[in-house]
């Protein structure tokens, strides 16, 4: 920034000795290193944003010049898809319209004899049909017969079965007898 030399320094030191005195020079010569460092950061700071900006600017200019590549591509891919397909609706053109003259000739039918355009073929075909009979079956009364009841439908008879045969049946004992041994009697008292 300044051309300072040390005789420079010096002499401004011995000057600040003199007219600040020994006791306030140390505060001073704090106040003014801190300062001096605030200058430099704010002086470094403005270099680093004049820095950015040009390097913004730069880039910047390389984003439009990547934009306009891109519009040029893509102009010229579109010239050449429209000019790819005049070709080929030319080159279908010539056999669509050939094909299409073609269609307004008379038809043949199979014995070889022209039977005239499409148009007078339709009109043929429907007057052909007019004269042919309707073949309409007439109508028919069908009898149903009715319905039968859901129950008769679905049921069937039961056969009769046997009775089984009777087995023996022995007789119950009373409460006051005592069923006793074969063989033996019941003496006692009552």
């Amino acid at each position: 920034m300044f051309d300072v030399g040390f005789s420079e320094l010096v002499v401004i030191g011995v000057v600040a000795l003199v007219v600040i005195g020994p006791e306030r020079l140390p505060k001073v010569a704090r106040t003014v290193g801190l300062l001096v460092g605030r200058l430099q950061r704010y002086v470094n700071d403005v270099k680093a944003d004049i820095n950015r900006e040009m390097e913004l600017d730069e880039l910047r200019k390389i984003q439009t010049q990547f934009q306009d590549a891109a519009k040029e591509v893509e102009s010229s891919i579109t010239t050449q898809v429209s000019a790819a397909e005049q070709d080929l609706n030319q080159s279908i053109a010539a056999p669509l319209s050939e094909a299409l003259a073609d269609a307004g000739n008379p038809v043949s039918n199979t014995l070889g004899d022209p039977t005239g355009s499409n148009e007078s073929l339709d009109a043929a075909i429907l007057a052909s049909a007019e004269g042919i009979p309707s073949t309409q079956a007439p109508a028919v009364d069908i009898a149903v017969p009715a319905a039968e009841p859901f129950d008769s439908v679905f049921t069937t008879p039961v056969p009769e079965v046997a009775p089984a045969p009777a087995m023996p049946v022995t007789p119950a004992v009373s409460g006051d007898a005592q069923a006793t041994p074969a063989g033996t009697t019941k003496t006692g008292s009552a």
